[in-house]
């Protein structure tokens, strides 16, 4: 029998192996987490829970008893292309071939609750998901898929309620009634606030949008979820796993009051709530995050004194990272893709979509999508995952994990609580501060090579091979939804449309009745979703959004680093030579929310000397023109995310000549295929950016172009 070996002996091994102390290959977590090289059962000493089992309160170990060993995960993909009929198409194939349930990605112009007639959307209309304008759009969407059986999951916040009662009456039109739907609506505001941005109405009037939809659905729908709280979109935008742990469980505890200050117990609609995840590449913290998330969600449940055990249980779907993916060497992505997906299943989600390996460049091609749908098949046929229980359960290093992560989200939770819960905490934005700081620091950790990201910071290719992408012909989709539109509206009764939207707007009015019930006979009357979203636009009015922007974050984590110093010199000799700071706006056109990349540019040119000016949300290029003329900027940034690029950027550059400000620079940085480079160009665009550029290469080319060096990056 060998000997006894203490830690203490472990320690001399190392150090003899080191020729240091074990103590240097501690790794300090972005979270603040110092993870440790070796991890051993004195971890665990204190660490309550850990003879829990699954099924059962705190659900450490998953929410039902038999896990994946009962049932796998649903693999429910993510999708939504221009029209209805191609989404349908598209939805029909992935069903017959593995897929197990519908997840609706919608364009922008829907999002925000605008007919794809309207002239804010032109560059959006079925770009970066489904063109919906009305219950006939919806028909199409799901025709030769049986609402009754297919569980239907719907990313929709803004325009939430015109989409919902517009599912809901093509289920009756289907023949099923809405008792019968099964699914889930993603309902989830106050994240759209804090990162995704695409709200309509401001937060008071939203919260009462979600307490009657949760109202609604737990008396007319009881198998369909009425809330999915998403956290995926806090890590999107730059959130450290903490953030995301604590601020969506914060949001769920100000979702639970709402719906019960509606006056509803509380086990009548628990277990009707979802939650939504990200699931990005640090493999062990992530599926520690989701064992934490069940933990803490119990935690706060037991708040509301629950008969049920069930109203204890977080269920959530899992997606994995947009931001992880690269543009450079994107077959990496694939690696990348699965990885992220073992997490999620070792961490115990309910449902799961992996992303297609080109999403950093364009939307999926039905090639890329079929690989992301294969990873999950793979994963539940061929590698066992799916045989036992919580297999990560009592390793040594995952429950101390578990356990931390826990710790220091409760904390955040608490600190959330005492500003008077997660409304008034977003009203500060606290949050949303919190959550740019982040993304900040972790940009600059990898312009510096400090966290490693292969083929884009550390082992590049020499050349890039092109890839083949989707394309969106957003004009001829935009033409067709506009011909439907048209067709809708000749063939309703307008006097019943006239009526039902008034009956809406008395019912937003009022603090009676209940806002969907109304919008279901309006959808069913035909009214389009930009008329029901404009009714209520009446009654609650528009938010906006004051940009801001983080200072001395970029710069203080490069310090005096001799690259950096070099290009806040140069800079400063060019605005001596100027007269005055450089000064680039940085802008957002149409209707994307998404604005992590935008704040982090905005951010990083401030420190390294530019005078920044942060362009409000969903400007038209005209707007953005004007903006930029009047506060006499040098050169206007433009971030482009959601495929608008070709449509927009020649209307900006086109509106900056008519208006004899032809010598401002437009650039262009974010999701943009190397393909429309030289597009962007000949429309007059002087330099592009793509994904994983270096924010100091940036800055060094944006500087050449200013000096009349012009170069395309």
């Amino acid at each position: 029998m060998a000997d006894h070996v203490t830690y203490e002996d472990w320690q001399k091994l190392a150090e003899r192996e080191l020729k240091a102390s074990p103590d240097s290959l501690a790794w300090q977590t972005p979270e603040g987490i110092s993870v440790k090289p070796l991890y051993t059962a004195a971890d665990l000493a204190g660490i309550n829970g850990l003879d829990s089992l699954p099924g059962v309160k705190p659900f450490l170990r998953g929410p039902r008893a038999t896990m994946y060993a009962g049932r796998p995960w649903t693999i429910r993909q993510y999708a939504g292309f221009s029209t209805a009929e191609e989404s349908n198409a598209f939805y029909r194939k992935a069903l017959a071939a593995g897929q197990q349930g519908i997840s609706v990605a919608f364009d922008l112009a829907t999002h925000r609750g605008y007919d794809s007639d309207h002239s804010r959307v032109e560059g959006d209309v079925g770009k970066a998901g489904v063109a919906i304008d009305s219950v006939e759009d919806m028909k199409i969407l799901f025709d030769g898929i049986p609402l009754g059986e297919m569980s239907v999951s719907m990313t929709m916040n803004g325009a939430v309620i015109p989409i919902l009662a517009s599912f809901i009456v093509a289920g009756e039109e289907q023949g099923v009634s809405r008792a019968k739907l099964s699914g889930t609506i993603q309902n989830d505001i106050l994240k759209e606030f804090m990162v995704r941005n695409t709200y309509i109405y401001p937060p008071e009037p939203s919260m009462r949008i979600i307490a009657d939809i949760i109202e609604y659905t737990a008396k007319e729908m009881p198998k369909f979820n009425s809330i999915s709280i998403s956290g995926y979109h806090m890590q999107e935008a730059g959130a450290t796993l903490v953030h995301e742990l604590a601020f969506t469980l914060a949001d769920g505890r100000e979702y639970v009051r709402a719906a019960i200050a509606k006056g509803l117990n509380v086990d009548d609609f628990a277990g009707r709530l979802s939650f939504f995840f990200a699931i990005g590449m640090n493999f062990f913290m992530e599926a520690s995050k989701l064992r934490a998330a069940r933990v803490l969600w119990s935690r706060i449940m037991e708040e509301f004194e629950p008969k049920k055990q069930s109203s204890l249980m977080l269920r959530t779907h899992c997606q994995t990272s947009g931001v992880s993916l690269q543009e450079q060497d994107p077959y990496n992505n694939i690696v990348r893709t699965a990885y992220e997906a073992l997490a999620a299943a070792l961490g115990g989600t309910q449902s799961l979509h992996t992303n297609s390996f080109d999403e950093a460049i364009a939307l999926p091609t039905a090639f890329s999508a079929r690989i992301a749908r294969n990873t999950q098949l793979i994963l539940q046929h061929e590698t066992g995952v799916t045989k036992v229980v919580d297999p990560l359960a009592g390793s040594y290093y995952v429950e101390s994990l578990t356990n931390e992560l826990a710790e220091k989200a409760w904390t955040l939770i608490e600190e959330v609580e005492a500003m008077g819960g997660m409304t008034k905490a977003v009203a500060t934005g606290m949050p949303k501060r919190m959550i740019e700081e982040a993304a900040t620091r972790r940009q600059a950790a990898v312009d510096k090579g400090e966290e490693v990201i292969v083929g884009v910071n550390k082992y590049r290719l020499e050349s890039e091979e092109q890839i083949d992408t989707r394309y969106i012909d957003n004009a001829a989709v935009r033409q067709s939804q506009i011909a439907r539109i048209e067709r809708t509206k000749r063939q309703r009764d307008p006097k019943r449309v006239g009526e039902t939207l008034a009956a809406l707007q008395n019912v937003s009015r009022s603090n009676g009745g209940n806002i969907l019930e109304a919008a279901v006979e309006a959808a069913r009357a035909r009214a389009t979703v930009g008329e029901i979203s404009d009714a209520l636009r009446q009654v609650f009015g528009d938010h906006s959004a004051k940009p801001e922007v983080v200072s001395k974050v970029y710069g203080a984590a490069y310090g005096h680093e001799p690259e950096f110093q070099t290009l806040v010199s140069r800079l400063d000799h060019f605005a001596r030579k100027l007269g005055q700071k450089p000064r680039i706006m940085v802008a957002k056109l149409g209707q994307d929310g998404h604005d992590r990349g935008a704040k982090v540019i905005a951010s990083a040119f401030g420190d390294i000397g530019f005078d920044v000016l942060a362009g409000p949300l969903f400007q038209t290029p005209l707007e953005a023109a004007d903006m930029a003329i009047n506060a006499q900027v040098s050169v206007v940034g433009v971030s482009a995310l959601a495929a608008g690029h070709k449509t927009l950027l020649p209307q900006l550059v086109e509106e900056l000549r008519r208006k004899g400000a032809g010598n401002i620079v437009v650039i262009c940085g974010g999701v943009v295929p190397r393909q429309d480079y030289q597009f962007l160009l000949d429309h007059g665009v002087s330099g592009v950016f793509g994904p994983g550029t270096n924010v100091l290469d940036a800055a060094r080319a944006v500087l050449d172009i200013m000096e009349g060096k012009r170069r395309n990056a």
